[in-house]
């Protein structure tokens, strides 16, 4: 039996969409058919899913809050005792985004055929990231899914959390700042050519500060559209260049010298190292395996470089911090932290340990960053509108002067 996405229509024209399991595509034509609907296209949410994998689109996978919520769910159904494809059946009904429930009924009907649920999982990869899947093909050999299944919720809650956290904290800075420039930009095609051009009837050579204004002004007014084209040129320009994956570890590099910006790329990058390597060797995940996939999940390019690297090195037989710190590309602490763990033998606590030290650190760097930034922004805003007032006033001044 598998799960089909279907849209009918009734017998006054209105149009129906949903999922109904079904052994196949023409069983579930009959079912709707016995609803008095008339089937317009039913189509297996593995094949559509694949259809739209290949295709354009502008979310491919699930929201990070959404696939916390299934987990969470998930586990709970499970430690309560019901079988796992009760409990899919259960998160699907609960859930009211189509898409999600298509996906929960897909991983259903695999597992209905005998699969495992790392393998229904397999059909979704942009639903699932790597590192979920092995996650719960570890927990599944090992017999506890349920409580792997909450410590994945944990980990994709903590991820959330921390997106949500940088997100906001940045709102008011963009807010402020494109608020600024707007009135910047509408004081210069609108307000000032008004105020200026009154000066220039006075046949008195104006202030540098005053011409400079108004050759900026009439460069807006005349030549806005080749500003706007040529900002919408260099930004695809910029992401054209940054395909290239030498382009991006370069451009990775250089971020990673910088005395703060870098600090914190490497600080957020260590974070979510730390904690994936945490989560899959505390779910039984071999080591090797588990280090190449929680390079997967850091985003600098050096430092998932430096991950694979030392992930050669303890296929060797070296150690996991010795091998990460030959690189210096992580911070010292989570280096100790994983080689105290490595002798303690308590790895996974310790990397855990490190991932919170990390991000306990960077949300006291990210807030203080921004609380400079804040006030930083409004100086510089008050800057650039007191160089206009200045340039207002300067004519006026110097027909004063002219008078006495």
């Amino acid at each position: 039996m598998g799960a089909y996405q279907y849209i009918a229509v009734d017998s006054v024209g209105k149009e129906h969409k949903g999922v109904l399991e079904g052994d196949t595509a023409r069983h579930v034509r009959q079912l709707l058919r016995e609803r008095k609907l008339m089937p317009v296209e039913v189509a297996e949410v593995e094949s559509r899913e694949r259809t739209r994998n290949r295709s354009f689109h502008l979310r491919r996978g699930m929201s990070t809050l959404d696939l916390a919520l299934l987990t969470r769910q998930l586990a709970t159904l499970l430690r309560a005792g019901l079988p796992l494809e009760e409990a899919l059946l259960a998160v699907s009904e609960q859930t009211e985004k189509a898409r999600l429930k298509s996906i929960v009924l897909g991983v259903r009907a695999k597992v209905l055929e005998g699969h495992t649920l790392a393998a229904g999982l397999e059909d979704f990869p942009h639903a699932f990231p790597n590192v979920y899947r092995a996650t719960v093909s570890a927990g599944e050999q090992a017999g506890k899914l349920d409580s792997v299944l909450e410590r994945l919720a944990d980990y994709t809650e903590s991820r959330h959390g921390l997106r949500q956290k940088i997100s906001h904290a940045m709102v008011y800075p963009i807010v402020l700042t494109g608020l600024a420039l707007g009135i910047i930009v509408l004081m210069l095609i609108y307000v000032v050519p008004k105020v200026v051009g009154v000066f220039e009837t006075t046949g008195q050579q104006l202030p540098l500060l005053t011409r400079a204004l108004i050759g900026l002004s009439e460069f807006l007014q005349n030549w806005w559209f080749a500003v706007v084209a040529a900002i919408v040129l260099v930004v695809l320009a910029v992401q054209r260049i940054l395909r290239a994956e030498n382009a991006r570890r370069r451009l990775h590099w250089w971020l990673l010298r910088g005395p703060i910006v870098g600090r914190v790329i490497r600080g957020l990058n260590t974070a979510r190292f730390t904690r994936t390597l945490s989560i899959l060797t505390s779910s039984g995940v071999p080591v090797l395996e588990a280090l190449r996939i929680s390079a997967t999940v850091v985003e600098n390019l050096p430092m998932r470089d430096a991950i694979q690297d030392a992930a050669v090195r303890v296929s060797e037989g070296g150690a996991i911090g010795r091998a990460l710190g030959q690189s210096k590309l992580f911070p010292p602490m989570s280096i100790h932290l994983i080689g105290s763990g490595e002798a303690s033998g308590e790895l996974d606590r310790m990397l855990e340990r490190a991932a919170t030290h990390q991000e306990s650190e960077m949300d006291s760097l990210i807030g203080t960053m921004l609380s400079v930034l804040e006030p930083a922004l409004i100086i510089a805003m008050g800057v650039m509108v007191l160089a206009i007032v200045m340039a207002i006033l300067l004519p006026i001044f110097q027909i004063n002067q002219l008078i006495n």
